[in-house]
């Protein structure tokens, strides 16, 4: 798979060499030529590197790194990245003391609104960076999920499948506007991470469990979940 990474910084250059070591090809993107290719230098694995531009015409995924800045002064051309696979992996800045006004739209969200014929997919937020360096093994061995949310299946089946090659655990969310509840639990680890000082590996595993054989604690409703 040709994957192109939208801004080379550690997200960017971390999830670009594992996915490289997957097999993958990988061309890592940034503001200037220069800057691109120092990554793909220091990424090894057969990667190349150059501009944003670059990147984006060549990854069929793009891994989308830049956070509050418009599309269109990324690009040249926003219609480079028409009819790609766009990933997410931004949260909103820390607010102080963490009081966070309520999400009516996430970020994927308005990143879809701002580029309309790309194939928006939410992943990765709800970690660290740091965390990739145990990826993808002995980080297999932990059931770290991560989250994805899109409204294009195809597109978001892609996602889950380059979430599992480096060692994570997919949990599909559903359509885009679940990526706001995605948010929030990124802020949630952030807030783990920095308050109860918990360091960069404070993570999500989901779980299902096996429902109980008897019910000791009384005449249980049942859930009506739907």
């Amino acid at each position: 798979m040709k994957i192109g990474i939208i801004g080379s910084g550690n997200m960017g250059r971390s999830l670009g060499i594992l996915w490289a070591e997957q097999g993958h090809e990988v061309f890592f993107g940034s503001r200037t030529t220069k800057k691109g290719k120092e990554v793909a230098e220091i990424a090894g694995q057969t990667t190349q590197g150059g501009s944003n531009d670059e990147a984006a015409a060549f990854g069929d995924v793009l891994l989308y790194t830049v956070r509050g800045v418009h599309p269109a002064e990324v690009f040249s051309s926003t219609s480079v990245i028409d009819n790609k696979i766009l990933i997410d992996c931004n949260n909103q800045e820390i607010s102080e003391n963490f009081d966070y006004p309520a999400i009516t739209q996430s970020l994927a969200e308005k990143l879809a609104a701002e580029v309309p014929n790309a194939k928006v997919v939410k992943a990765f937020n709800t970690m660290a960076q740091e965390l990739f360096e145990l990826a993808p093994i002995p980080l297999k061995n932990y059931n770290v999920s991560v989250f994805v949310a899109g409204d294009d299946e195809s597109a978001k089946q892609t996602v889950i499948q380059l979430v599992q090659e480096i060692g994570f655990q997919a949990i599909n969310c559903g359509e885009l506007r679940h990526a706001r509840l995605i948010e929030s639990a990124g802020d949630l680890i952030r807030l783990l991470m920095i308050q109860q000082q918990m360091g960069s590996y404070a993570t999500i595993s989901v779980r299902s469990l096996p429902p109980a054989e008897t019910q000791r604690l009384g005449g249980r409703q049942a859930s009506n979940l739907k």
